[in-house]
């Protein structure tokens, strides 16, 4: 497109819109805030995730590395972002070892899609989960990392903080940085096709497991 043109264009987008009149005030007339008690709303998030296929678990500080230990089973490589909590992390032994994948794509030790595939899971925390949708939101904070590691890997295990859950959308939007990179996440990445088949692990991993950590 020529600039002339470019420029005759939007001379006559400005012009159509210059006496348009202002956009009505929108009524906002839904809940915005949950009066539901935690643990009902914690409860309404596993049934959703439930519903949606993923595996939830609930654990304590105490408990949270052996559940992880377990959820790894046999595999020895698995990636975290480089702000995740080591305390929540197994010991390591033998072959397991956390690869750290640095926040910043550009760094040299950051992993590439085919490492990133080669890998047998990635755990990463939450920035909050809203319970009436059963979905977690990942934004790219130092204990989330990249979206690329947690929409690589087969298996993700993310960890879901009991205060980060809330029961509604704007609840939970209130906490996410307007700039974030956004990713949400309700059970395992699935989609069907024409015949209305469900297929899992098209856009991302195909298991999810969810630990939901702290105290009732």
């Amino acid at each position: 497109m020529s600039t002339d043109a470019k420029t005759e264009i939007l001379a006559r987008i400005r012009g159509a819109l210059g006496d348009a009149p202002a956009a009505p005030e929108v009524e906002r007339t839904y809940r915005r805030a949950s009066g539901r008690a935690r643990a009902e709303v914690v409860d309404m998030l596993e049934d959703r995730l439930v519903d949606y296929k993923a595996t939830v678990h609930r654990e304590t500080p105490e408990s949270l590395p052996g559940r992880i230990a377990a959820l790894l089973g046999a595999s020895s490589r698995y990636v975290v972002p480089e702000g995740l909590d080591r305390s929540w992390l197994p010991e390591e032994t033998g072959m397991r070892r956390a690869i750290v994948d640095p926040n910043d794509a550009r760094a040299a030790s950051a992993l590439g899609v085919r490492e990133l595939n080669a890998v047998d899971a990635v755990i990463t925390s939450s920035t909050v989960s809203c319970a009436e949708t059963g979905t977690i939101f990942l934004t790219g904070r130092a204990d989330e990392g990249r979206r690329a590691i947690s929409l690589v890997p087969d298996h993700h295990i993310c960890v879901v903080t009991l205060d980060s859950v809330v029961e509604l959308v704007p609840e939970a939007l209130a906490r996410v940085q307007p700039t974030a990179p956004v990713t949400m996440i309700s059970g395992p990445s699935a989609t069907s096709d024409i015949e209305l088949e469900r297929v899992e692990g098209v856009h991302g991993p195909r298991r999810l497991d969810v630990v939901l950590l702290g105290r009732p």
